[in-house]
């Protein structure tokens, strides 16, 4: 380094001064950088005593740059920003990933498990979009999602399945004590029964009763079948679910499986991704840990 070359001035208060630029207000400038206004104004006198020079006019109703600090302001803001740039290169940004679920899915079945996600891959930043809709993989930016159904599901898109469908019946303990198992279709049909989109109770009912299928006297629907467990849960009548979404439930006491026996369907919870993928890798690992949580 040559011997005529001035020593640099404090980074802090070069800091201090980008801001008070844009600002042309110490009490703002304070704000932002979170200190006291004092020490804002200290770190520009020292600034000036350092460049012996005068970078603001002190105004009644705040500051004006002079034309030397109208100069500098412009070198240090870019200054500035090629150490943030450069400091980013070194520290790149994680890559995002964006998976749409329905409300159901990502309350009883995906949030709970995003904890040991983001442990192991700290480097991904993972977008939950909790939607009824059939999400468009373009337009909403999706990179991945868990959807209901069978294949096909379209063009251009990759499947695989992720859950099979177990449909089992649940109450609320207090409500299996006050009214006892209902052990046939009368007893059945004396409760509640809570019913989602899916509508499963008919076909349940001619499984597990082999009985020819009735409109139930008392009946509640939701849109979602996240509403009709938590009623469920609440002692409010007896619902239908998948029994990975009521399993927590059960091992925690808040439900009760009613029978042993289950509905199968043809139907079950599959992995949905472009077959062109924005972010191939960060979608691979996604892909296996969503796998690795059945």
């Amino acid at each position: 380094m040559s011997n005529d070359t001035l020593p640099l001035p404090p980074l802090n208060a070069l800091r201090v001064f980008e801001v008070a630029a844009r600002h042309l207000n110490f009490r703002l400038t304070a704000e932002e950088l979170g200190v006291t206004q004092a020490a804002v104004a200290q770190q520009i006198r020292g600034l000036e005593a350092n460049l012996e020079l005068k970078l603001f006019e002190r105004l009644p109703r705040g500051l004006m740059l002079t034309d030397a600090g109208q100069r500098y302001s412009v070198s240090i803001r870019h200054a500035l920003e090629l150490i943030s740039e450069a400091t980013q290169t070194l520290r790149p940004e994680p890559a995002h990933l964006t998976v749409s679920v329905t409300p159901t899915f990502a309350s009883k079945w995906l949030i709970p498990k995003l904890a040991s996600f983001t442990q192991l891959h700290s480097d991904i930043d993972l977008r939950v979009l909790a939607t009824e809709r059939l999400s468009h993989f373009q337009t909403d930016r999706v990179d991945i999602a868990i959807r209901y159904g069978r294949p096909p599901f379209g063009p251009g898109l990759n499947s695989e399945m992720l859950l099979e469908q177990r449909i089992v019946a649940v109450g609320s303990p207090a409500l299996i004590e006050s009214i006892g198992m209902p052990h046939d279709f009368d007893q059945l049909q004396r409760n509640p029964l809570l019913h989602d989109a899916h509508n499963f109770w008919p076909q349940f009912i001619a499984q597990i009763f082999e009985h020819p299928v009735q409109a139930a006297p008392k009946n509640l629907r939701f849109n979602q079948t996240s509403l009709a467990i938590e009623t469920a849960i609440a002692g409010q009548g007896l619902a239908l679910a998948d029994d990975f979404f009521v399993q927590a439930d059960i091992d925690a006491g808040r439900l009760t499986r009613l029978f042993e026996s289950e509905l199968h369907t043809d139907a079950g919870y599959y992995l949905l991704w472009p077959r062109k993928a924005k972010s191939p890798s960060a979608l691979a690992t996604v892909r296996q840990w969503l796998m690795d949580q059945r």
